[in-house]
């Protein structure tokens, strides 16, 4: 099975199917799914898992569960967080939650502890920076959920109607959308640093291209969706182990936050401060 997600890059099921990971770095979601032009899931030297396959519904009783401990853990820092200590534990979060991400990505480990700390973590991050965007923009949070989620139904059906097909050439141009998008956040985090109070502009509400910027990454995000979808699909035909089902919940979450900040961001740009 090959990666075609970077949190899944080099992760042991691609290993054992001799599979080379497209591989991006960054923010962008995560897994595995079948290399296009390979025989099949079994590589010489293949033992098959000694659990059962994985089935859809491990995917989406596990990827339920990671959504809600994520949703369950924002509400509680939105609810406990002081505003006063809101940015030093956002950054003790955002720092836990990269160190779990790159555990699980290049530790090559994805089970239930792992991942279901990295959606706690991830979750007290959301949280912090959901209140802050409703405190400045009244309502917005409620608008990027909606928004969200019909984001994630409409690419659902986008894959099942096959009106979009995955292939390695569509794959190779998502990551590379992906990692072009993080390249240029992180250039607009270092021009802002260094004195430049809007940085590039593509977070300068007043600038046209903030929106064309949020509403680029939003599509990225769902085109995320569509590697996660096939990866699932892929890894229940080809007889999965069961425990990969965790790895398809994590990239899941993270393609789903990433398309819920982006849509924060884009309905603040349309909405009067408080």
């Amino acid at each position: 099975m090959e990666s075609r997600n970077p949190a899944f890059r080099g992760n042991a099921f691609d290993q054992r199917a001799g599979g080379a990971a497209y591989g991006a770095p960054g923010y962008a979601p995560g897994y595995g799914a079948q290399q296009y032009g390979a025989p099949g899931y079994a590589a010489p030297g293949y033992a098959p898992p000694a659990t059962r396959p994985m089935t859809m519904d491990d995917v989406v009783v596990r990827g339920f569960l990671t959504l809600a401990v994520l949703v369950v853990t924002a509400a509680l820092a939105w609810t406990l967080v002081p505003t006063e200590v809101a940015m030093p534990v956002l950054v003790v979060a955002l720092i836990a939650e990269i160190g779990i991400w790159a555990f699980i990505t290049f530790g090559q480990k994805a089970n239930a502890p792992l991942v279901l700390a990295f959606a706690a973590v991830y979750g007290v991050a959301v949280g912090i920076i959901s209140h802050a965007y409703n405190d400045h923009f009244h309502g917005v949070v409620f608008q990027a959920v909606i928004g969200t989620a019909l984001a994630f139904g409409g690419t659902l059906a986008v894959y099942a109607l096959r009106i979009v097909r995955v292939t390695p050439k569509f794959a190779r141009f998502v990551i590379a959308a992906g990692a072009a998008l993080v390249a240029l956040m992180f250039l607009n985090l270092l021009v802002h640093a260094f004195g430049g109070d809007e940085g590039i502009g593509i977070r300068d509400p007043g600038s046209p291209l903030a929106y064309v910027f949020s509403v680029v990454a939003i599509l990225v995000g769902c085109f995320f969706l569509l590697l996660d979808f096939d990866a699932v699909e892929q890894g229940v035909r080809q007889g999965a182990p069961e425990k990969f089902a965790w790895y398809c919940a994590f990239g899941l979450v993270l393609s789903l936050v990433w398309i819920y900040l982006e849509m924060l961001r884009l309905v603040s740009y349309f909405s009067g401060r408080d």
